[in-house]
C-alpha cells in the first residue's frame, strides 16, 4: 500500500537537495544577503525546499537584467520567432506537467488529481499565447488634418513587467503572467507567493530551455517586502497582480509614484443563484465544487448561494449530503478531493469565520471544524462546511473567507435576489441556474460581475476574458484584453509628398 503521509517518495528529481536560488538573467543565484526561507508542505508539515529570500538589491538586479533583455536580442525576435518559442515551451511544460503539478501539491496542498487536471488548460493557454504573438496589429486611420498626412498606429510591448502571483494556483498563475509577456515581446520579473514558489521557478527555467533569451524571464522568491520592492521599482513599466485586495491597494499606491500600468485580479464573494426550476441534479454538485474546489481557496468561489424558497430545504439537504461525501485526505492520495488549507495562518482565519457563523445565528448543517482523523493531524484540514439560513449582513456572507465554507440563503423574487447578489463590494463572478432562458439572460445582464456562468460554475478558457468589477480589481486576463494589457499604442504620422 502506498504511503501518502510523507513526501519523500514523491519529490521530483528537479528538487535535488531542496535548495533553490533566484533566477536572474538566466542564472540561478543566491540572494545577495544570503538569506533563505523554508517551504513547508501544507499536507504533511515536512520541509519541501529552502528558497532564496530576495531583497531590494536582488529585485533591482533582476529588473536591470529584464531591461537589458528588453532592449537587447529579445527586441529583435520576429513575431513568428516568439511564437515558435512559446510552442516549444508548451511541449516542455506538457512533458513535465506531472512533476510541475507535484510541486504545487507538495507546497500548497492541492490534491494531486486536481493539480494534474490543469494540464489541458495549461496547454490551451500556451497555444493561445503562441497564436496571439502573430496577431498583434495596429490600424490605418483616416484623419482630418489640413495637410495630407498618412496616420496609423503601432502596437508595441510595454516593457518590463513586474508580476506578483498567489499561492492558490502557482503554476497556472505563472503561465498566465509569463505567456502574454512572451507573446508581446515584453520581459518580466516574477515574484511567486512565499508559500508556493517552486513551480514558477521551474516554469521559468523551461522558458530558457525553450529558447527564451537570458533576462527575459526572471524569478525572485521572497516575502511581502520582495513584492513591494518590485511594484515600487522605477524601471518597471507595468505591474500584473493576482491576490488580496489589501495587498493590491498597496501595490496601486506604490506604482502610482511612477505611473505604471497596472492590472489587478483580486478577491471575490460571488453569488450563485438557484431558481426553483433549475436542474438540481446538475446544480448541486457543480455549486458544491464551486465552493469546495481547492478547499475553497479560489477567488471566484460561489460561496453566497441563493436558493428560491420552494426548493430551499431540498437543496440544503442534498447539498450537505454531497459535501459529506467528499473525500478529505492527504494531498498525495489520488482519491483525495479536499486537501488542506495552505498554512496555519490561513487555517486560523478560516476557523475564526466558522465560529462567527455560529455566533451570528447561521444554522450549521455539516462540517464546521478541523479534521484530524486518518493521519491528517500534521496539516490544516477543514471539513467542507455548510451554513443555512444565513443573513446577508453576516460576516460569513459579506467577507471573503478563502476556505471550504458555503453560505446558503433563501429568496422569493427575481428582483430581490438580483439586488442581494449585487449588494457586495466585490464583483468577480456569479452563477445562475434556471431552465428559463429569458430569466437567465436578464440575470446575466443585471449581475454586476466580470464573469457569469449559466447552468454551470467556473468554466475558464484563455480565449474568454476573466476579471472583476468593483473591489475585485480591474483589467482582464484571457481574451484580447489580456494581450492588450501588455501593449501600448503609438500614433504615427507620415507626410508622403
Amino acid at each position: 500500500m502506498t504511503d501518502y503521509s510523507s513526501i519523500s517518495a514523491f519529490r521530483p528529481a528537479w528538487l535535488g537537495d531542496g535548495r533553490k536560488k533566484l533566477l536572474i538573467n538566466g542564472e540561478a543565484v543566491d540572494a545577495l544577503s544570503g538569506e533563505t526561507f523554508n517551504s513547508i508542505s501544507a499536507s504533511t508539515g515536512e520541509l519541501v525546499a529552502q528558497l532564496a529570500l530576495a531583497g531590494e538589491e536582488d529585485v533591482d538586479r533582476a529588473v536591470r537584467a529584464a531591461r537589458a533583455a528588453f532592449e537587447g536580442p529579445w527586441s529583435r525576435f520576429k513575431p513568428a520567432e516568439r511564437q515558435a518559442v512559446i510552442l516549444k515551451l508548451a511541449e516542455l511544460v506538457d512533458a513535465e506537467c506531472d512533476d510541475l503539478a507535484m510541486l504545487d501539491t507538495l507546497e500548497m496542498g492541492r490534491p494531486i488529481t486536481a493539480s494534474r487536471g490543469l494540464r489541458g488548460m495549461l496547454k490551451r493557454s500556451l497555444h493561445h499565447f503562441a497564436g496571439a504573438a502573430t496577431a498583434i496589429y495596429g490600424q490605418t486611420l483616416g484623419n482630418s488634418f489640413p495637410v495630407d498626412l498618412l496616420s496609423y498606429t503601432l502596437r508595441e510591448p510595454i516593457g518590463v513587467v513586474g508580476a506578483i502571483i498567489p499561492w492558490n494556483g502557482p503554476l497556472f498563475s505563472a503561465a498566465w503572467k509569463i505567456g502574454p509577456v512572451l507573446a508581446t515581446g515584453c520581459t518580466i520579473v516574477l515574484k511567486p507567493a512565499e508559500d508556493a514558489g517552486l513551480s514558477a521557478l521551474r516554469f521559468a527555467e523551461l522558458c530558457h530551455e525553450a529558447g527564451v533569451p537570458q533576462g527575459v524571464v526572471n524569478v525572485v522568491t521572497g516575502a511581502g517586502a520582495t513584492g513591494a520592492a518590485l511594484s515600487a521599482h522605477p524601471d518597471v513599466d507595468k505591474v500584473a497582480f493576482t491576490g488580496s485586495g489589501p495587498t493590491g491597494a498597496r501595490i496601486v499606491e506604490a506604482s502610482a509614484r511612477t505611473f505604471k500600468k497596472v492590472t489587478m485580479e483580486l478577491g471575490g464573494k460571488s453569488p450563485n443563484i438557484i431558481f426553483a426550476d433549475a436542474n438540481l441534479d446538475a446544480a448541486i454538485p457543480a455549486s458544491a465544487m464551486g465552493v469546495f474546489n481547492n478547499s475553497g481557496q479560489v477567488c471566484a468561489a460561489g460561496t453566497r448561494i441563493y436558493v428560491e424558497r420552494p426548493v430551499y430545504e431540498e437543496f440544503v439537504g442534498r447539498f450537505a449530503a454531497f459535501a459529506d461525501g467528499l473525500k478529505v485526505g492527504l494531498s498525495l492520495d489520488p482519491a483525495t478531493q479536499i486537501g488542506p488549507i495552505v498554512s496555519g495562518k490561513q487555517f486560523d482565519r478560516v476557523s475564526d469565520y466558522l465560529a462567527l457563523g455560529a455566533q451570528q445565528g447561521a444554522r450549521l448543517i455539516t462540517g464546521g471544524g478541523r479534521v484530524t482523523a486518518g493521519g491528517l493531524d500534521k496539516g490544516y484540514w477543514v471539513a467542507p462546511t455548510v451554513f443555512a439560513d444565513v443573513r446577508d449582513d453576516m460576516r460569513i456572507a459579506c467577507e471573503e473567507i478563502f476556505g471550504p465554507v458555503a453560505s446558503i440563503m433563501p429568496f422569493d423574487t427575481f428582483d430581490e435576489v438580483i439586488a442581494r447578489a449585487n449588494a457586495t463590494r466585490f464583483g468577480l463572478a456569479g452563477g445562475v441556474w434556471t431552465k428559463d432562458i429569458d430569466k437567465a439572460m436578464s440575470a446575466v445582464k443585471r449581475i454586476r460581475a466580470g464573469s457569469v456562468w449559466v447552468n454551470h460554475y467556473f468554466a475558464m478558457d484563455p480565449a474568454v476574458p476573466f476579471g472583476g468589477y468593483k473591489m475585485s480589481g480591474f483589467g482582464r486576463e484571457g481574451g484580447h484584453e489580456h494581450i492588450d494589457a501588455y501593449l501600448q499604442t503609438k500614433g504615427v504620422w507620415i507626410k508622403t509628398n
